[in-house]
């Protein structure tokens, strides 16, 4: 069925016309190359996560999704190595949101000059420079992940003033492979959360955007529009739409398992054995009855991993 579902996203792909676009890809292939995602889109064709799944995933640690991950087969969506701003406090929010993705690519003079005309077509020029461009696309809870291939001298997507506008389109933060400016500034963005390769004074130059809501890669992560980046004090853990609600249960699942361990071993009900071994279905039972008057919907079963 999983084999099936690739060849039939591999066949719409080719099936379906390129527009003409700065974003290369259609609506219904942007559809097409997510297909795993069943639920709710956005007109352009990104998954369209759930707000509530978004909160869950906030108390999320990247341990806890690295694991779930990796069991289903998703051994590359951590990436670590950045300077940040407005994160230093690592009990503070984490960066949750819907990526928009964004890439850009050294200047060539004929490369540059075909992506200008068809911005043209799309009314995209005199709208502010390309790295603005993607930020007229953003919406509440989006947060704009950019390929600018390391560059950091004259790869500055951006500085304070545009980080004011990202912050009032979205409520988030911005994900650069490459640089920031105005690094003075935009700390002073309460709840703009930042994470960069390094910051410098310059400003962007020499680069043209190519893609806007395709996929890209940062460090070995590759990202597909709709997916959900979550922070972490380690790093950034890029998940795919379909498994998000996946990740926020299995995390809220271990927090709480965690929490009635240390309730059984207060009471002394259970021995650490018990609680760092396989639990007996009596175990299971009863921490699902706790869990429910926690008014967690998360249930154990003798499958779950422990």
């Amino acid at each position: 069925m999983k084999m099936q579902k690739i060849l039939t996203a591999i066949l719409a792909l080719a099936a379906v016309p390129a527009a003409a676009q700065i974003g290369m890809f259609s609506n219904e292939q942007r559809t097409a190359m997510t297909a795993e995602w069943t639920g709710e889109r956005f007109p352009d064709g990104r998954p369209k996560v759930p707000d509530a799944v978004l909160d869950k995933l906030k108390e999320a640690t990247a341990e806890e999704a690295w694991g779930t991950l990796r069991r289903l087969g998703y051994t590359t969506q951590f990436v670590s190595g950045f300077k940040t701003v407005n994160v230093d406090d690592p009990k503070g929010d984490r960066l949750v949101g819907r990526v928009v993705t964004g890439v850009f690519m050294p200047r060539r003079p004929d490369l540059d000059k075909y992506v200008t005309e068809q911005a043209k077509k799309e009314n995209r020029v005199g709208r502010g420079g390309q790295n603005a461009w993607v930020i007229d696309t953003l919406v509440k809870r989006d947060v704009m992940v950019i390929d600018l291939f390391g560059k950091i001298d004259g790869g500055t997507i951006i500085g304070d003033n545009l980080a004011t506008s990202i912050m009032t389109k979205t409520g988030t933060g911005l994900v650069v492979d490459g640089g920031v400016r105005d690094v003075s500034g935009i700390s002073e963005i309460k709840g703009f959360k930042v994470f960069a390769r390094d910051f410098h004074p310059s400003a962007i130059a020499n680069v043209t955007l190519t893609g806007i809501n395709v996929p890209i890669r940062i460090g070995e992560v590759t990202i597909l529009p709709g997916d959900i980046v979550l922070s972490d004090p380690e790093g950034l853990t890029f998940i795919p739409a379909h498994l998000a609600e996946r990740v926020a249960n299995d995390s809220e699942l271990t927090r709480l398992r965690d929490q009635w361990g240390h309730q059984m071993l207060r009471e002394q009900k259970y021995t650490p054995g018990q609680i760092d071994s396989q639990w007996t279905p009596d175990m299971i039972e009863a921490f699902n009855k706790w869990a429910a008057a926690k008014g967690s919907t998360v249930k154990m079963t003798p499958r779950s991993p422990q």
